[in-house]
């Protein structure tokens, strides 16, 4: 695995903030050389460290403005075949699977709550699920969000004592 330093952390953090900016613009902002930055951005898609910009665009901007997550009882024996099932059903944004008693936690989008319930069914019915749970999502209150990891780990961070006692780096955004 590519073990970040602070060039990458300049160049990450400045891409969070504008996803769509130029290598030139990149350069600039960073303080690097455009062949750094270049060099970098390859690795980056190389080691598949970038997520694709269109998962920025909110699914309720396509009209699926329910979100939820349906957690999913496995037959160990089918664990791929259910995997396959789940990835023919585009309202599943991402699916996890979880140390505990639940086999899969995957996360979905629907337009309304008949249309849940579809796609919730879709899901129970891949081969190899035996049984699901769904929890709908009634607001997000912290979406997304790497700014504070990426501004943690650039040396001459501000240390600041967490509730725990234990040194972390102070960041804001």
């Amino acid at each position: 695995m590519y073990q970040l330093d602070d060039t990458d952390r300049r160049i990450l953090l400045e891409l969070d903030a504008d996803p769509r900016m130029t290598v030139l613009m990149l350069a600039s902002r960073t303080g690097l050389a455009r062949g750094t930055v270049q060099a970098r951005l390859e690795r980056y898609r190389t080691e598949g460290l970038l997520r694709l910009a269109s998962t920025l665009v909110p699914p309720s901007a396509l009209g699926h403005a329910l979100d939820a997550t349906v957690a999913a009882e496995l037959d160990q024996h089918s664990l791929d075949e259910a995997i396959e099932g789940l990835k023919k059903i585009p309202e599943v944004l991402e699916c996890h699977a979880p140390a505990g008693s639940t086999d899969l936690i995957v996360r979905v989008v629907a337009r309304d709550p008949d249309d849940l319930y579809r796609v919730a069914e879709e899901i129970r019915l891949c081969p190899g699920i035996l049984r699901t749970s769904t929890s709908v999502y009634l607001r997000e209150v912290i979406g997304y969000r790497v700014r504070p990891l990426l501004r943690e780990g650039l040396r001459g961070g501000t240390p600041t004592s967490s509730r725990s006692g234990v040194q972390r780096r102070h960041s804001t955004f």
